[in-house]
């Protein structure tokens, strides 16, 4: 998702800063992009990492007009068999990683800059054995309003983008290629539109909370085929 947002915004003609922790996933990234995408690795969960981030970031663009922040990772695991390392590490990236990178590069934001959260709409249902993940993802929904109130007197729009099941290749990435399948299976089977989203669909709709919702602060912008609400 986070490589169809900057496609979609370099293909619009700005530029952009991408990060992560892969150095050849960024490299691959940056390739595709072309000459208006840097590339920054480093771990939303290091704050030394956010720090040298916002260093890049003021370096090479001085100020920024959206901050889209998706990184995160999710991880399918029975209730009785979560670890605390396990639950450590969902909530340093997923929801640590994401207050400090809106902290870190909040003084790079220009007036009427949009800030996006990725959240999921896990938040709102009870999926099982999503109970960390979707914890995180509801403090990501709270951090959306409490953000706004914070941000706002500098002119400062913050929202959350909602997506359901997307065809990221996450799935196959954390489960067996016989999981995913049967997952992949059962959510497009409980889909209203009967089938996964694509990640330039949620690229276009970020792209509208960040640019486009000048009067719009706080909320959650559900992309999930009616999962949720149908």
């Amino acid at each position: 998702m986070g490589f169809a947002i900057a496609k979609l915004l370099v293909d619009g003609g700005a530029r952009v800063v991408i990060t992560g922790r892969s150095q050849a996933t960024l490299d691959a990234a940056r390739e595709r992009l072309g000459e208006n995408a840097i590339a920054v690795r480093g771990d939303v969960a290091s704050l030394s990492d956010l720090d040298a981030l916002a260093d890049r970031v003021k370096g090479e663009l001085g100020t920024l007009d959206a901050l889209f922040v998706n990184a995160g990772v999710a991880r399918t695991t029975p209730f009785e068999s979560v670890t605390e390392e396990a639950y450590d590490e969902l909530f340093a990236i997923n929801v640590k990683g994401a207050f400090f990178t809106v902290q870190k590069l909040a003084p790079l934001l220009n007036t009427g800059a949009g800030v996006v959260l990725t959240t999921s709409n896990a938040n709102v249902i009870g999926l099982p054995e999503t109970s960390v993940y979707a914890a995180g993802k509801a403090a990501l929904r709270s951090l959306a309003r409490t953000l706004s109130g914070d941000l706002l007197p500098r002119g400062i729009r913050v929202n959350a983008i909602s997506p359901g099941p997307i065809d990221t290749g996450i799935l196959e990435n954390t489960m067996s290629a016989a999981e995913a399948e049967r997952f992949k299976a059962q959510m497009v089977a409980n889909n209203p539109m009967r089938r996964f989203g694509r990640p330039d669909e949620i690229a276009r709709a970020a792209a509208f909370l960040a640019f486009d919702a000048t009067y719009t602060t706080g909320t959650e912008l559900v992309v999930d085929g009616g999962a949720t609400q149908l």
